[in-house]
């Protein structure tokens, strides 16, 4: 693969942020695509284990903007400390990689 991609994930407690988040990331060609699905979520916060509905943002983009990818996200994000994490794509579709790499920056 000549250019390296990844998929960044983060959650929101809404949708309504999900969607603004999406597509400040597309609109910027941050992201070339950016899939937005509910699933609930437990885990740790201030000692207590937590269970709350959360949206779930795959953002399928190049490697390279990840810094801009995380530093978009944590200006616009209601949470305290959003997570931010990046997945390297080790293969995948020509095509559609090659359309990643043509639709971001």
């Amino acid at each position: 693969m000549p250019d390296s991609y990844c998929v960044i994930l983060t959650t929101t407690p809404t949708a309504n942020e999900a969607d603004r988040l999406a597509e400040m990331l597309v609109s910027r060609r941050l992201a070339a695509c950016v899939q937005i699905s509910n699933i609930t979520s437990c885990y740790m916060w201030q000692g207590k284990v937590a269970r709350e509905a959360e949206c779930l943002l795959f953002i399928k983009t190049a490697s390279h903007l990840y810094q801009e990818v995380e530093a978009t996200i944590l200006e616009n994000h209601s949470y305290e400390i959003p997570e931010v994490i990046q997945l390297p794509v080790t293969q995948g579709s020509e095509r559609y990689l090659g359309w990643v790499g043509e639709n971001t920056k």
